[in-house]
């Protein structure tokens, strides 16, 4: 059975052309003029686009005492409702755990509940030398990116040694090496004075995380990158500062590997909102935080430029108010102490359409930029182009019909996240998804889901640069 979508304007990162596009399987066939198929998809008015990928989401996570609200189902379903097709999620290494064991923990958590397809980015939390020479199996594995956090001292945090021996492991074996770019022992420090001081309202976490230290550790990983070898990706950029390590690590000769994304909360929040009356501010605790309308206009240059090759989520939704119902504790863990609020916002299903609407329809992107980062950097950069990140012969099905007009309004009422908030209430975008397909699947049609649990597959991603 085959499946063309006629009418349409297919849009790629380095292209758009009206054309119609033949479906035949779980791939693309043919893109071109009067195609034909046994079943039909009017995608007359809109845009035919690749499936986004979101390459930093957090499904299923222990953290801080609970878990992030959506599981493997919940959040793909959320996932193809804002037009993502595929993401990558982490694997956080258990202290004492090999990679291969994290993983399959990871796999454990999806089987049986993918809806879209996925990855895995490997985060290292312990290197022995055991681990240190297991890092290459990786490329077996087919989780060909691994995080190390450079914050969240005690928990997560790794020393400067240990990064730095996984970059020189990485630069051996084409890994892509991945940071969480904070300075954790000085915000450790602050943290400390702030809550010995009394200062324990959700704005204090935004305080004690300053920009200052986001922008020293960038530099600092992109130094020790540069010494190892290894190629880079900086995680959910928030500031000038930070922007401006990475702009000049890829000035003097990094732009083949030295990479960063920013977030979409992170164009349209500020600190500010961390000083909300009550504990309100709590729901826009993530890390790290909000910054300033001066950070806002440096990151939307930043992706314009292409310092910032991506536009991801880091979608780690928590309840506001959980604990009972069946729901996982939530935000409310941190009413005595911003130190205690589990740090995390949902943003899965929004991405899309906010891009669109903010960057797309007011000029700061074109279409075509506006794809490139949703779809094919994370595709690319991440070892799965051009099976995914594209509309074109061989690639998988995973393709967005998108009508550039319609019109919504987000609500935790009407998205389809498994929490009882979003960061966007009451806003309302124009463009959204009309249809999603997975692997020539229809999963979305309208306001209705089509798609299955366990259908998802995981991508066995190739090393990095090829």
């Amino acid at each position: 059975m085959t499946t063309v979508i006629k009418g349409g304007t297919v849009v790629t990162a380095g292209d758009s052309f009206a054309a119609d596009v033949l479906i035949a399987g779980e791939q693309v066939v043919a893109v071109g003029q009067g195609l034909n198929g046994d079943t039909v998809i009017d995608a007359g008015g809109a845009y035919v686009i690749p499936g986004g990928i979101d390459v930093h989401t957090h499904l299923d996570m222990p953290f801080g005492g609970t878990v992030s609200s959506d599981d493997f189902f919940s959040g793909h379903r959320a996932a193809a409702f804002g037009g993502t097709t595929m993401h990558i999620d982490f694997a956080i290494q258990p202290k004492g755990a090999t990679l291969r064991e994290t993983l399959e923990i990871w796999h454990a958590k999806a089987t049986g509940k993918a809806a879209i397809d996925y990855g895995f980015h490997v985060a290292i939390t312990d290197l022995p030398d055991s681990v240190l020479e297991e890092m290459p199996r990786c490329v077996e594995y087919g989780a060909t990116s691994m995080k190390l956090f450079m914050a969240y001292k005690g928990a997560l945090q790794v020393d400067d040694m240990t990064l730095f021996r996984a970059m020189q492991q990485a630069a051996r074996h084409q890994l892509l090496i991945m940071v969480h770019a904070e300075n954790g022992d000085a915000i450790d420090v602050l943290v400390r004075e702030a809550v010995e001081a009394g200062n324990l309202a959700p704005k204090y976490h935004a305080l004690t995380r300053p920009p200052e230290l986001e922008a020293e550790a960038t530099a600092r990983a992109v130094r020790l990158a540069e010494v190892a070898g290894a190629p880079l990706y900086v995680v959910h950029l928030t500031n000038a500062g930070a922007l401006e390590a990475v702009r000049l690590a890829r000035a003097r000769g990094g732009a083949g590997h030295i990479f960063a994304e920013t977030c979409t909360q992170y164009f349209f929040f500020t600190k500010d909102d961390l000083a909300r009356e009550g504990f309100e501010g709590a729901r826009w605790v993530c890390s790290p935080p909000f910054r300033t309308p001066e950070d806002q206009a440096a990151l939307w240059q930043g992706v314009a430029d292409n310092s910032l090759q991506v536009v991801s989520t880091d979608h780690c939704p928590f309840w506001f108010e959980g604990g009972t119902d069946g729901r996982p504790a939530g935000k409310e863990l941190g009413r005595e102490s911003f130190a205690r609020i589990p740090n995390g916002c949902p943003g899965i299903e929004e991405r899309m359409m906010l891009l669109y609407t903010h960057g797309v329809r007011t000029g700061r992107l074109s279409l075509n930029r506006w794809v490139e980062l949703t779809s094919t950097n994370p595709a690319r950069l991440f070892g799965c182009y051009p099976r995914k990140g594209t509309v074109a012969p061989g690639a998988d099905a995973d393709l967005v019909i998108w009508d550039p007009e319609a019109r919504r309004t987000l609500s935790a009422a009407s998205l389809h996240q498994r929490t009882d908030y979003t960061l966007y209430e009451g806003w309302e975008v124009v463009g959204a998804p009309r249809t999603v397909l997975s692997r020539g699947r229809v999963i979305v049609d309208g306001d209705a889901w089509q798609g299955e649990a366990g259908a998802g597959q995981f991508v066995h991603r190739r090393p990095f640069g090829l």
